[in-house]
């Protein structure tokens, strides 16, 4: 055990495919760390999800966050089911902790994977890569607002949503950006608004951009309005880099830049909280999936890549790159899940990743 780190994940499986992906993600975790010799991990699960609120009327414990905050890192499957209203599932757990742990950066890599049939028609996929970086705390998701006004009679009531966007939430998103494209080759970082629709917090953002690039001289810089960045994911992505933008913005772009590479079910993301005194959370982008749940052909990448992100944070470089790595190559060799057009099930797939794992020990 002497010069080993040693770790402490809260496991939170929540619902649907999310108890079978995060099983796949913590058996190539468990086998990195046997064979790596570099670190240890224990578990704490948390059974919290739609099932726990049905039965308690809540999503997780009242005194949840305090049972987590002082974990090395959570491990997050999915949240969601159909007999639970989605803001109910969404607002009770996984907002819950994003915003009561202050993990205000959401990092989502885009990669086109080899061996996938992306969506996109572009001569050089494979070398496309871009990162999303997504204000997670605030903006559009800050939950300011209400219902009101039903005594005007029927079909008069009036709902009121906020955004909330400040000025130090704005710049340490931004200021992130920038460090993460530091450390690409091509140093560029892009802002998405739509600044001449929303003419305060988003001319704020503007601002603020504009303030932090100047710190950031070797920083190739652009600014685009969010519907033509959509646009440009599709038409130009070999000018992406890296990403910034608010919360809703950057969540539906996300989205589209996964569907691009071939699917949802390949697509980690990490929320952070990066002033060490909270855990942050790793979770895939791709949500519970009950149709599929129990079936075992649940996709597990994106899961296992978010470990790698974890792995990553916790300052195991050179086993996140294996991770990834081993993940190319299972995809390269054609052992892919049904959404992505192959006839593997979740555990093939999880054991051939763990097979180049072994690989990689097995030559040193």
């Amino acid at each position: 055990m002497e010069g080993k780190k040693h770790f402490r994940l809260a496991v939170i499986p929540g619902d649907g495919i999310g108890e079978e992906v995060i099983n796949e993600g913590l058996r190539v975790i468990d086998h990195l760390s046997k064979t790596s010799n570099t670190f240890t991990f224990e578990s704490d699960y948390f059974p919290w999800g739609c099932e726990y609120y049905l039965e308690n009327g809540k999503m997780m414990d009242e005194d949840g966050l305090d049972k987590i905050k002082n974990h090395d890192a959570i491990y997050f499957g999915a949240v969601g089911y159909p007999s639970v209203p989605d803001h109910i599932s969404l607002w009770g757990l996984r907002l819950a902790i994003c915003q009561g742990l202050d993990q205000w950066a959401n990092i989502r890599p885009v990669e086109f994977l080899p061996g996938i049939e992306g969506k996109l028609n572009h001569p050089n996929k494979e070398e496309l890569n871009w990162i999303l970086v997504r204000e997670n705390t605030e903006g559009e998701y800050s939950g300011i607002g209400g219902r009101n006004f039903t005594g005007r009679g029927p079909g008069k009531e009036v709902a009121v949503q906020s955004s909330v966007f400040t000025e130090e939430g704005c710049e340490r998103v931004i200021r992130h950006a920038f460090n993460l494209a530091m450390e690409r080759k091509r140093k560029k970082v892009t802002s998405v608004t739509k600044s001449n629709a929303q003419q305060y917090g988003m001319v704020l953002w503007d601002e603020v951009f504009e303030k932090v690039s100047k710190d950031y001289p070797e920083v190739e810089t652009d600014k685009w309005l969010v519907d033509a960045m959509a646009a440009r994911f599709v038409s130009h992505p070999e000018e992406l880099e890296v990403v910034v933008a608010s919360n809703l913005h950057a969540d539906i772009l996300s989205d589209l830049g996964s569907a691009l590479a071939g699917s949802l079910g390949i697509a980690p993301s990490a929320n952070l909280h990066l002033d060490g005194r909270f855990p942050s959370m790793f979770e895939s982008v791709h949500g519970s999936a009950p149709d599929i749940a129990g079936k075992g052909i649940a996709n597990p990448i994106g899961t296992i890549g978010s470990a790698a992100l974890m792995l990553d944070h916790l300052g195991l470089t050179e086993e996140a790159q294996l991770i990834n790595d081993a993940i190319r190559a299972t995809t390269r060799n054609g052992i892919l899940t049904a959404d992505i057009g192959g006839n593997n099930t979740s555990k093939e797939v999880t054991d051939s990743i763990i097979s180049h794992v072994s690989k990689r020990y097995s030559t040193v």
